[in-house]
């Protein structure tokens, strides 16, 4: 068989050396990562270059992880390149990271290479989702980001750039631009960056401050600043600054009552319960508190730093100061929260804030509001209540601050004066008080069992379905304890339940510990 393919002579255009400067930015929604590639784009095309831009957007964290793409080039004797639109790895020249963890999946990515990347990334963090949803703490370990920087790329600019850009009033993105002139990566003026950011209206004088504090840093190469270190006064037990005046009288007998070493949580755990409920609930946290702190004495707390103590002046304060709807309505509508936003959003005076969010109450939610004795009486109703879910049970897109939305829940926010006679809180104390109990009962006979009991608080947190997996899996693991309880290593195995159960939210790891637990219990 012939080949009569037609092959037609197809020099190359140019040497195999002439070839784009490519840059890659990975970033988050909100970082600006678009503006710094406009901003690249129109920093190449004001010197002639011919440049271009792609984004692929993703959807890992908050509004996505995107990834922005640049290759730029002068044209060749008139003839205009074709460009990439994505990189390529081990042939990118500059990679930019709006946040650590974006640096390190763009070294997996195959991104940064020893032999030609310069690597320019702000070391701060902001959690992704699965980092954020975690029981415990599921932060990322950054360690080996740091050690594979070092390996993968052949230059590298890493400082805080968030932190930077903030104390200059802008955002990341200009910090970001600053040190990539620093850099001196590109063939261009520092003046001509410069020219890019004042061509733009909103935010340019900012914009700039921050350009030419990140193009000093790296000019200069001096290294990380030292994070200021905390006023004395503010880590100092004692100090009564921290507390609302009107609680100086709370904290006055928490000083007496409780040990020096339980002063500075017992003081933000009833901060925090004053500003749950008010100052009567507060009174009946140090009420049991005072108590716990009884049997911790007795258990000779004192040769362990009261540490019982300690736990529970914590963990108590987060039993007390559950989140049900009531709580969640006031959040919603304080004004701080919106002050936060507005801040965040760096909004101008002529601008207007409405924020949409997403509620899905049930009615579990909706009967814990009701006098305790009413909801129990509808509980015992199943196809009352089946009726009644079906009408509540639905999602809904609440705009928070619009007029009806923001006095609807705001009446429900201000109704904290009925709380304590709900359901809800019946509920919430009869729980709180069988768990103090088999903590106070076990740190008689093993105290450091009756630590971990306490501490198997950070199990329960959040709302509606959220809290119903925690309170679950809290449920659980006591039980188990109860089986080891006799064991002189019983505290450990506390430990290994409260730990399995962080670890995994769907509790597989938890049943795998209670299985071996019944094997030999």
């Amino acid at each position: 068989m012939r080949d009569e393919t037609v092959k037609l002579a197809l020099p190359a255009a140019g040497d195999a050396t002439e070839r784009p400067i490519s840059i890659a930015i990975v970033a988050m929604g909100g970082q600006g990562g678009g503006v710094l590639t406009d901003w690249i784009v129109q920093l190449a095309e004001n010197h002639g270059w011919v440049a271009q831009s792609t984004s692929v957007p993703g959807v890992a964290q908050r509004t996505g992880a995107t990834i922005y793409y640049i290759e730029a080039m002068p044209p060749l004797d008139g003839r205009k390149p074709i460009l990439s639109l994505m990189p390529t790895p081990g042939d990118v020249d500059v990679v930019m990271a709006a946040e650590f963890m974006e640096a390190g999946r763009s070294i997996l990515r195959g991104l940064v290479t020893p032999d030609r990347t310069t690597l320019i990334a702000s070391n701060h963090r902001t959690f992704a989702i699965g980092e954020k949803i975690a029981p415990g703490n599921g932060i990322a370990d950054k360690g080996a980001v740091t050690g594979a920087i070092g390996i993968a790329a052949k230059t590298e600019i890493i400082f805080d750039m968030n932190a930077l850009a903030i104390a200059n009033g802008s955002v990341i993105s200009a910090a970001m631009f600053g040190a990539l002139a620093g850099a001196g990566v590109l063939s261009f003026s520092r003046d001509s960056y410069l020219d890019v950011i004042r061509a733009g209206d909103k935010g340019a004088q900012a914009s700039v401050r921050a350009f030419e504090a990140a193009f000093d840093r790296v000019q200069s190469k001096s290294p990380e600043p030292a994070a200021p270190s905390k006023p004395e006064a503010a880590s100092t037990p004692s100090s009564p600054a921290i507390l609302d005046p009107r609680l100086a009288g709370l904290a006055a007998r928490l000083t007496q009552e409780l040990p020096e070493a339980a002063h500075a949580i017992g003081r933000a755990g009833l901060k925090k319960v004053v500003d749950f409920q008010d100052v009567a609930y507060g009174g009946e946290y140090l009420d049991i508190l005072g108590k716990l702190h009884a049997a911790d004495r007795s258990a000779g707390g004192a040769e362990r730093n009261f540490a019982f103590t300690q736990a529970a002046a914590k963990y108590l304060a987060n039993a007390m100061t559950y989140d049900d709807v009531i709580r969640v309505a006031d959040l919603k509508t304080r004004s701080a929260r919106r002050a936060r936003i507005e801040g965040e959003l760096e909004l101008s005076e002529s601008q207007v804030l409405q924020t949409t969010e997403f509620m899905h109450p049930r009615m579990e939610e909706v009967m814990g509001m009701l006098p305790a004795g009413f909801g129990r009486w509808l509980g015992g109703k199943p196809r009352l209540l089946g009726w009644l879910d079906r009408r509540v049970n639905k999602g809904r897109r609440v705009k928070t601050y619009s007029l009806p939305w923001f006095v609807a829940l705001y009446v429900v926010g201000g109704l904290r004066g009925i709380r304590r006679r709900s359901l809800r809180h019946a509920i919430e104390t009869a729980h709180r008080d069988e768990w103090l109990k088999a903590a106070t009962e076990a740190v008689r006979a093993n105290y450091q069992l009756g630590v971990e009991i306490l501490q198997c608080r950070r199990l329960v947190k959040g709302y509606s379905d959220t809290h119903s997996r925690g309170l679950s899996k809290f449920d659980k693991t006591l039980a188990a304890i109860k089986l080891v309880a006799p064991r002189d290593d019983a505290a450990d195995w506390a430990r290994r339940l409260r730990e399995a159960a962080l670890k995994d939210s769907a509790g597989k790891e938890l049943d795998g510990v209670i299985q071996t637990i019944k094997s030999f219990a």
